[in-house]
């Protein structure tokens, strides 16, 4: 998966949906599958335990401080968990901090899905999640504020948390997976910036879930 093509998120959609793996891509994921991921108590468990049994919509984020992976991130929460369950998929946040941030980040955004961090990247490197930015040529549909205003934002959270702590690296990039059950893979989106966000209906469509209307919190678009 680190050799993806840093194409358009448009063009990432159409040609990564469904596509079979190459024997090295299958191996990360092999690799991947058995790192550990940390839950909000500190629990840990395989990676890899997440999408063995259903699919699974994975979605890595660059750091728990960054104003637009709480912006995407509360859209996720509005997700209603019975569309979830009725198309026997499970939504799943992945950061890179430590387990200690999980618990606000969830209160701050609403989200009351699953979450998890990997708190080394183990998994992000791995999967081939980029580092730095690159130029910003796409608007992501679920980040309201600019630049100036979220990233200020985002150094108060910052400045007046318990500790002066970015809650990651905050070069990271994220990305989003629909993986399982088992060893299939679906999807594959890699962010190349902060904005380059996959859509989050056209995930939940090619998940096999109800596209949800993020203007009106519960309005359900029948797809």
């Amino acid at each position: 998966m680190a050799n993806l093509p840093a194409a358009p998120i448009t063009r990432q959609i159409g040609s990564r949906d469904r596509a079979r793996l190459s024997g090295q891509e299958a191996g990360e994921l092999r690799d991947a599958a058995r790192r550990l991921v940390v839950d909000g108590d500190g629990q840990r468990i395989p990676f890899g335990a997440l999408f063995r049994d259903h699919r699974a919509i994975v979605v890595f984020v660059r750091h728990f401080l960054c104003y637009t992976c709480k912006e995407y991130v509360e859209d996720l929460a509005k997700i209603p968990k019975n569309l979830l369950q009725e198309a026997k998929v499970r939504l799943i946040v992945i950061g890179q901090s430590s387990h200690h941030h999980i618990k606000p980040f969830c209160s701050l955004t609403g989200y009351s899905h699953e979450i998890y961090v990997d708190p080394e990247r183990e998994i992000y490197k791995i999967l081939g999640m980029k580092k730095g930015e690159a130029a910003m040529s796409v608007q992501s549909p679920h980040v309201k504020s600019n630049l100036l205003s979220g990233s200020i934002r985002s150094m108060w959270r910052a400045m007046t948390g318990p500790a002066f702590d970015f809650q990651g690296d905050p070069a990271q990039q994220g990305g989003t997976l629909i993986l399982g059950p088992g060893s299939k893979v679906h999807f594959v989106h890699l962010d190349k910036n902060r904005l380059d966000h996959a859509p989050i209906s056209t995930v939940l469509q090619l998940a096999g879930v109800k596209t949800v209307n993020f203007t009106n919190k519960h309005q359900i678009i029948d797809v």
